[in-house]
């Protein structure tokens, strides 16, 4: 994909926690559109969605760092990432002058998925990426902002179809992938990889990742990101992970700022 352009297309995960903070990611992102570079966006929710739960009633429920989605959280899970937190990250692109359209992993199929546990209820891993529709958004000058849901596609009669809940970050790492983009930015809420004595790791080949995780140097809501990143590699040149939380920190990455960690 998007051999023809000296520009750079890149994917970027908006996470959830730094989703309404008062940092400078919309208006970097349409910097760099503005620029001639070609954005594809991923986003979380998953604050959003847990303040509509209780709204609700409904318990937030986690396993192993995943919502558990039973059918009635599968509804406010779709209806909060494809329509509350979607639109109102196009609105705020447009609203300062950039282009996007908004879709989820279920238009066009652009996602499909498998259960990954019966223990998380409606929770996907992913199988199978459409990047055509993705493509054809980019080609036509906007930016392509996904909310992380996909199709579970059944072939017994005895099933049916449904929506399936992804991680945002498992849904960022195999799009990157199918894409190939020249490179794959998480956006999160802290300051990149941390060593065991609190230090940035300023850069981290991927075959080390398995060793910071299994003694607890890599934890938590990190996982799925570095596990992402190395997902993304196979087929993208280069994947960070930054504060997004810090002002100007995408325009900061592109000018060539050593910031965040980067993985090899």
């Amino acid at each position: 994909m998007f051999k023809d352009s000296s520009k750079k297309t890149f994917l970027i995960k908006i996470g959830g926690s730094i989703l309404g903070s008062q940092d400078s990611t919309i208006e970097d992102i349409v910097t760099l559109q503005k620029q001639g570079h070609k954005p594809v966006v991923v986003h979380g929710g998953g604050q959003v969605i847990s303040g509509w739960m209780e709204k609700q009633g409904l318990e937030p429920k986690f396993l192993n760092g995943l919502r558990v989605t039973d059918s009635a959280s599968l509804d406010i899970v779709t209806a909060t990432l494809a329509g509350l937190v979607n639109k109102k990250l196009v609105f705020d692109i447009q609203n300062i002058g950039g282009k996007a359209i908004g879709i989820s992993g279920v238009d066009g199929e652009i996602l499909q998925a498998e259960i990954l546990d019966p223990d998380l209820g409606y929770v996907g891993r992913v199988t199978t990426v459409n990047p055509e529709p993705i493509e054809q958004i980019v080609r036509a000058g906007y930016i392509p902002v996904i909310a992380p849901i996909a199709v579970h596609k059944v072939e017994s009669q005895d099933q049916n179809s449904v929506i399936l809940n992804v991680n945002g970050d498992t849904a960022t790492g195999a799009i990157a992938k199918e894409l190939a983009v020249d490179s794959v930015i998480f956006l999160t809420d802290v300051a990149g990889i941390m060593d065991s004595d609190s230090k940035i790791i300023e850069s981290i080949e991927s075959e080390k990742i398995s060793g910071l995780i299994r003694s607890g140097t890599i934890n938590g809501g990190m996982v799925p990101k570095v596990q992402a990143c190395i997902t993304a590699l196979e087929n993208v040149r280069s994947a960070q992970i930054l504060d997004g939380r810090k002002s100007r920190a995408l325009l900061d990455f592109f000018a060539g700022a050593n910031i965040g960690t980067r993985i090899l």
